[in-house]
């Protein structure tokens, strides 16, 4: 046995039993669109509710209509994107437009699993960021929000907002580091 495999083995031997974690609080509240909403237009990002009828595309291109290089697996695409995608393509992207698994209601977050990402840079270079939620995927806490994603893969993000900074001279600036604008489309 080398002496790695030795000091490995003595390490798996003597390795305290696994504690559980204690139990966390549910702060309950309410969970409704309004609230993120207004959480949401605080920190910079924008909420549109669609129509039951209107397509998405039409949408985006109502917002965006200055968007050639739209990237997306929800409606067409002018710009194919994998996981092997140059961050150079990606930084060109116009508009990302994914699927955002569930939004929370005390500020205005959205959590978008990795699945849904398309590339996991995207929704951070791209130049704006479109999400499409389910109105009824709004929960109340980011507790709430948290034991809901406990389950859902690997890696993920909380989007909350446009990327911002205020280091600079405590000035605001919008979109210094990454999307330059969140807009949650609400189906």
């Amino acid at each position: 046995m080398s002496s790695r495999e030795s000091i490995l083995a003595a390490v798996r031997r003597n390795r305290p039993e696994p504690t559980p974690l204690p139990p966390v609080a549910d702060f309950g509240g309410e969970a409704t669109v309004e609230q993120f909403a207004h959480w949401l237009h605080f920190i910079g990002g924008q909420v549109i509710r669609l129509a039951a009828d209107q397509p998405l595309e039409d949408a985006i291109r109502q917002l965006f209509p200055d968007a050639g290089r739209v990237a997306s697996d929800l409606m067409p695409s002018t710009v194919p994107v994998d996981q092997q995608t140059p961050t150079a393509v990606l930084e060109a992207v116009d508009v990302a437009v994914l699927r955002g698994e569930l939004g929370v209601a005390e500020n205005g977050a959205v959590w978008v699993p990795e699945a849904n990402m398309l590339h996991r840079a995207l929704p951070m270079i791209a130049q704006h960021l479109a999400l499409v939620l389910d109105h009824e995927n709004i929960v109340a806490t980011m507790h709430q929000a948290y034991a809901a994603v406990q389950h859902t893969g690997n890696y993920g993000v909380f989007i909350a907002g446009p990327s911002k900074t205020a280091d600079i001279e405590q000035s605001l600036v919008i979109g210094a580091h990454g999307a330059r604008s969140l807009v949650v489309l609400l189906r």
